[in-house]
């Protein structure tokens, strides 16, 4: 069932959690436990999953309490790839998995968008946490100046996704000024098409932190695209969009025929 009422607009039918498509995966930055509770008193049915942004989940105070109230929404949360890429840097996988376990993590963020990590030892360690955990695996470089062809990324999410990975994000970073988008801000638009003419889009989960990125893709793809690095203020306007509930994406959501061809 949606979050609301949908008393009188029938509009488009978005299914209830867990939801295995249109999912909003929201970034915490250090939210205290109260904001989290308010977060999910007004949309805590449109949050799907929460990632701890970069390293912050081992700094933060109260950790254990934030994981509980998180899974007392039946919400799962994820570390940030940074965190990953820190502990294969220094060598602490092991120690890094069982402290994963320890504090009850069911997912897991693997990324090399600011590392150079061996493209076979990646997909060693997809396969090697996919035995414990849900992976989330992430392409693309956090460096605005690297550029990579669009058939590498291709192959990269074809090959994290059959290694085990359960979505691919596809980088975007937190401001949206690397990976899929330029330095400015301006979306890759022809790399994301390639990406989404090989990938299913159900598989993939695309970084759009700015209401013009995830009107973009909503208008693109529909309401059930998977995005991510949503701010937590934004879960409730980012519903908007997908239900057309918003300028930027009435036309072509609720009235199609309207709707500019593109």
């Amino acid at each position: 069932m949606p979050g609301f009422e949908d008393g009188f607009l029938d509009l488009p039918k978005r299914a209830g959690k867990p939801r295995t498509a249109g999912l909003t995966h929201v970034m915490d930055k250090g939210m205290n436990l109260r904001d989290i509770e308010g977060m999910f008193d007004t949309g805590g049915e449109f949050v799907d999953i929460v990632k701890f942004g970069w390293g912050t989940s081992y700094v933060t105070n109260n950790l254990e309490k934030k994981i509980a109230l998180y899974r007392s929404f039946a919400t799962p949360v994820v570390c940030g790839g940074t965190l990953f890429e820190a502990v294969y840097a220094l060598g602490k996988l092991d120690a890094f998995k069982a402290w994963l376990l320890h504090n009850r993590f069911s997912h897991v963020e693997i990324s090399d968008g600011t590392l150079d990590i061996p493209r076979e030892r990646k997909l060693e360690l997809i396969a090697e946490f996919a035995r414990d955990f849900t992976v989330l695996s992430e392409v693309g470089s956090k460096d605005a100046e690297a550029i990579f062809a669009p058939y590498q990324w291709v192959e990269w999410i074809k090959e994290e996704l059959a290694a085990g990975a359960w979505k691919v994000i596809t980088e975007g970073r937190e401001g949206g000024t690397a990976g899929i988008y330029r330095p400015t801000g301006e979306m890759r638009t022809g790399l994301v098409d390639e990406i989404a003419h090989e990938i299913d889009i159900a598989d993939l989960i695309f970084e759009a932190p700015t209401k013009g990125s995830q009107a973009w893709f909503v208008k693109h793809f529909g309401p059930e695209v998977n995005l991510g690095n949503i701010p937590p203020d934004e879960v409730i306007p980012l519903e908007t969009l997908r239900l057309g509930l918003r300028g930027d994406t009435l036309k072509e959501i609720l009235l199609p025929e309207q709707a500019p061809s593109t």
